[in-house]
């Protein structure tokens, strides 16, 4: 198993270093007139931002010093989504290439090779026309020639800057706008649910949804502040955070929760464990979303007017023993009433449609977070996003409120969902 994980480690390196090498050859290499500082400089940031990004992943997982945590992620994750678009960028830039060279050969004038004076080699006479024959004419450079051959190289280092140029701008500008995208907080989608369990005393019901809002040395205090101030300006009836809250340790990330404690719902605001909990110390953390006025669904459920609301752990507890239990969760329950579960990944559904569960409520997959990544997702998952039927049991999957790693999304906006549920009977 090392060894498999060691060959696959050196292999995604590999492919990682060369796909910076091309990133290098065309924004640098191919821009500059050699060796200069120009190229150093381009040759600097081309190295920098993948170590960057390899310490960021490095510090986030060890739990190196929350100081250096901080100083890493920025650059280091800003990267991580930066390298991306440019590479594809470059790649669609291939294709643009050929075309920005014959526009620029076009407009440019004719090659014309002119012939250069013969050296004539010190202290030998100049040969003298023989008699009778005429005088042989001067070299000259005509005043209309165009430029010499010598142009074309400076032709080929306009269209690789151009073309290298376009592609860094559009990278930058995808960046730059998914991030002012993630950091002014989520927006908020309403999805109406009908559940015909549901009785007409819980008709318009409305639960306001929250998943991995993904807390960490690059999204903290502030942003938490933002995500509450837009769930309590919804007016929920009860609130659903449904996993990855945080990417950090209960010391270094607990100030940044802080805020949770204000949140407010008529019924109250309830908390499932995420994957990430599992890597930040889940047993702290359940305690420390209690303190701060959550309830915990630990595979628990209670009993609300209408409806049953029921949560399980995540998958990945189960690497300590604390896996989702269904049964504890659904067991014994009323099937006549409606339940609501909460469940933080998708894939869960195939267990909550054989528990006869009315709605699974989940997050996990951010939509896919930077585009095409929802291809990614779409592969690993049942639904990416939204709302779906699987038999009598629906399944609505938010893209959260954060992100994780960059704090950037390009083509999956960041949502705070509020459903609600409508009876069949009213």
């Amino acid at each position: 198993m090392i060894v498999v994980f060691v060959l696959v480690g050196l292999v995604v390196s590999a492919a990682f270093g060369a796909l910076h090498w091309y990133a290098w050859r065309r924004l640098v290499r191919d821009t500059t007139r050699g060796p200069g500082l120009a190229r150093r400089t381009g040759t600097v940031v081309i190295v920098t931002g993948p170590v960057l990004m390899f310490a960021a992943l490095i510090a986030e997982r060890t739990g190196a010093p929350f100081w250096l945590q901080r100083v890493l992620g920025w650059p280091g994750f800003l990267w991580m989504a930066f390298s991306l678009y440019l590479l594809l960028a470059l790649v669609a830039a291939e294709f643009v290439r050929p075309l920005v060279r014959r526009l620029v050969e076009r407009e440019a004038p004719a090659v014309v090779a002119v012939p250069r004076p013969e050296r004539v080699p010190a202290g030998t006479a100049a040969t003298e026309p023989e008699p009778g024959s005429a005088p042989e004419p001067e070299s000259k450079q005509p005043e209309s020639a165009g430029p010499s051959r010598a142009a074309a190289p400076s032709r080929r280092l306009f269209v690789s800057r151009v073309v290298g140029g376009a592609a860094a701008a559009a990278a930058v500008g995808t960046v730059g706008y998914g991030t002012y995208g993630v950091l002014r907080g989520p927006g908020v989608k309403r999805v109406t649910v009908p559940l015909a369990k549901l009785p007409r005393s819980a008709h318009g019901f409305r639960i306001a949804v929250v998943s991995d809002i993904h807390l960490s040395p690059v999204l903290g205090r502030g942003f938490a502040q933002r995500v509450v101030d837009t769930i309590n300006s919804t007016q929920p009836d009860l609130i659903a955070v449904v996993g990855d809250l945080v990417d950090g340790s209960v010391k270094d990330l607990g100030p940044a929760a802080a805020p949770l404690s204000r949140l407010k719902a008529r019924h109250g605001s309830y908390f499932v464990t995420g994957n990430h909990e599992y890597f930040s110390g889940a047993a702290q953390w359940v305690e420390e979303v209690r303190r701060l006025g959550l309830n915990p669904l630990e595979n628990a459920r209670t009993e609300l007017a209408g409806f049953d609301l029921a949560g399980v752990n995540d998958v990945a507890g189960e690497s300590e023993g604390q896996g989702p239990d269904f049964g504890k969760a659904l067991g014994d329950r009323d099937t006549t009433r409606a339940v609501v579960l909460l469940a933080h990944q998708p894939v869960q559904i195939h267990e909550a449609v054989r528990h006869d569960v009315d709605l699974q409520l989940s997050g996990h997959t951010h939509g896919g977070q930077l585009w095409p990544g929802n291809l990614v997702a779409a592969a690993a998952n049942p639904t990416v996003a939204g709302l779906e039927r699987y038999g009598d049991t629906q399944l609505y999957v938010s893209r959260g409120a954060g992100a994780w790693g960059p704090p950037t999304r390009v083509g999956a906006p960041s949502d705070i969902t509020v459903v609600e549920l409508a009876s069949k009977r009213a």
